[in-house]
């Protein structure tokens, strides 16, 4: 399964221009005898800059992560201010974070190679202090049985998703959030140029 969900990843980005990393997270959790096979398996499904096993709870090799990445930045003038955070749009996290819940509560039952789609981004109100933020998202799914899994019985599941999502975002966004989330099915996304748009991946 775990070579399944590799191959389908890196299918978004074999065909990248920038050193691609294999990061694998979480090695405080895995004996060493069991990790080396594994960075193997994974070495063999793609051409990467580098793979790196680092431990976000220890901080184990994540200074060895920072190294190998400043080490292959192209040398010139800073494109950015100093105070400058992100170059991605307000959209983008707003659709990860719903991703991020789908895929928290589904667990293996729906794979990454699902997406989130922000239909509609409609900001709060000028001046207004504490507006409301209306979102209107869809969550693609590429096989029609996955669909019932992602709304649950009687809606049970996407509102999970939703209540947790509209909360973050919240968090995230400091503001009051509307959060619609409906799901359609669409076997070839990855082919689909306005969906791969859309989730910034064109």
């Amino acid at each position: 399964m775990g070579g399944l969900l590799a191959k389908s990843v890196l299918d978004l980005v074999k065909n990248a221009d920038a050193p691609l990393f294999l990061i694998l997270n979480k090695i405080d959790l895995i004996k060493k005898s069991k990790l080396l096979p594994i960075m193997q398996l994974y070495s063999e499904l793609g051409s990467f800059a580098e793979i790196v096993p680092v431990s976000a709870a220890t901080g184990d090799n994540v200074d060895r992560l920072e190294r190998a990445i400043i080490d292959r930045l192209p040398a010139g003038e800073a494109l950015y201010p100093p105070d400058y955070l992100t170059d991605q749009p307000e959209r983008f996290f707003a659709a990860e974070i719903v991703r991020e819940k789908l895929l928290q509560f589904t667990h293996a039952e729906i794979p990454f190679s699902s997406a989130v789609v922000i239909d509609r981004f409609e900001e709060p109100e000028a001046g207004s202090k504490k507006g409301l933020l209306k979102l209107y998202c869809t969550i693609v799914v590429d096989r029609e049985s996955q669909k019932p899994i992602v709304v649950g019985r009687g809606g049970e599941m996407i509102k999970r998703i939703g209540t947790a999502a509209r909360e973050d975002l919240e968090r995230f966004f400091d503001t009051h959030v509307f959060l619609d989330l409906h799901v359609r099915v669409k076997s070839e996304w990855r082919e689909d140029d306005a969906v791969l748009s859309d989730i910034g991946l064109k």
